[in-house]
């Protein structure tokens, strides 16, 4: 129960912290402006664009990354019933890793279409991966909890 408990916390913090990542995304990008000699060419020009493009957003549309880390913090809560009682509410677990999965679809259908580069699409595909290992890795380990 001490291990489940642990992975669950470290998970909702992780979920956190992406999505509190997501409020200071123009200081972020500025960032790595700033310092874009030190990254290959092709991120070197991924950073640059974002810089110009994000300068030259509304503030009023930064609203929608906002929710997003609203988003996060919410969904972080549906894991609180799985730490306080596993086995009864390890369906939310399963919810969970249906998201996970659907990061993919949101990254390969949605990013063309908002022309983000290919490998900016593998890096958010990369959360939805070892998110979803992460929850079957707990899930695994809440039923052992049964077996017990």
């Amino acid at each position: 129960m001490k291990t489940i408990r642990i992975h669950l916390l470290l998970f909702m913090s992780l979920l956190l912290l992406s999505g509190i990542t997501a409020f200071p995304v123009k200081t972020e990008i500025s960032l790595l402006y700033y310092y874009q000699d030190h990254f290959p060419d092709f991120l070197s020009n991924w950073i640059v664009r974002l810089f110009f493009e994000l300068n030259e957003t509304p503030d009023v549309m930064f609203y929608g990354t906002d929710w997003l880390a609203f988003a996060h913090s919410v969904i972080s809560l549906f894991f609180i019933p799985v730490y306080q009682k596993p086995q009864q509410y390890k369906a939310n677990i399963t919810a969970g890793m249906a998201a996970c999965g659907l990061v993919f679809p949101l990254a390969f259908i949605c990013g063309p279409l908002r022309g983000i580069p290919f490998f900016h699409q593998l890096i958010d595909c990369s959360f939805g991966l070892f998110g979803f290992l992460y929850l079957l890795y707990i899930l695994k380990k809440i039923n052992q909890l049964k077996e017990s």
